[in-house]
């Protein structure tokens, strides 16, 4: 069964800030059982998005996307709704959410559900590091934010 909210998060848990996006799916996953109120809600994960992805937006009622950002000004996060669009990463391996939601549209003929995106500012992108202090309190915002994003329930 779908459930009508899916988070999902991509990144490379072995290069340091990368891993903020599954970082965050983890520490969300963890308090699925003492939120009953915030409904089904499914976790996925992945180093980065591909044009298979498009099909995990069906019967949703909302989706979070979740990744690092190196943007400057995304400090501690930027959370923003997004639209379909087709964009450069179309013909690539890896899509960026609006071009996941822009194959989602071309494959089945509709709209996707609303889907957000939630770039939380990294700084330190090498392999084999941990998260950097600034990632760690970065995430701990960034987890705030979608605890109420997750309370606020879709119309």
């Amino acid at each position: 069964m779908t459930a009508p909210t899916l988070i999902f998060g991509w990144g490379n848990p072995s290069r340091g800030d990368d891993a903020l996006g599954p970082a965050l799916l983890d520490a969300v996953e963890a308090l699925l059982d003492a939120h009953p109120h915030w409904g089904p809600v499914d976790i996925l994960t992945d180093f980065q998005l591909q044009v298979e992805h498009a099909l995990d937006l069906e019967g949703r009622d909302r989706v979070l996307f979740v990744d690092a950002s190196s943007a400057p000004g995304d400090a501690p996060f930027r959370a923003e709704a997004i639209a379909p669009a087709r964009d450069s990463s179309f013909s690539s391996h890896a899509l960026s959410p609006q071009g996941v939601m822009h194959v989602y549209t071309e494959i089945k003929g509709t709209a996707p559900p609303p889907c957000t995106l939630l770039a939380i500012a990294g700084e330190a992108f090498e392999l084999g590091e941990p998260l950097s202090p600034a990632a760690e309190s970065n995430l701990k915002a960034a987890l705030a934010w979608t605890r109420d994003w997750l309370g606020r329930r879709p119309a």
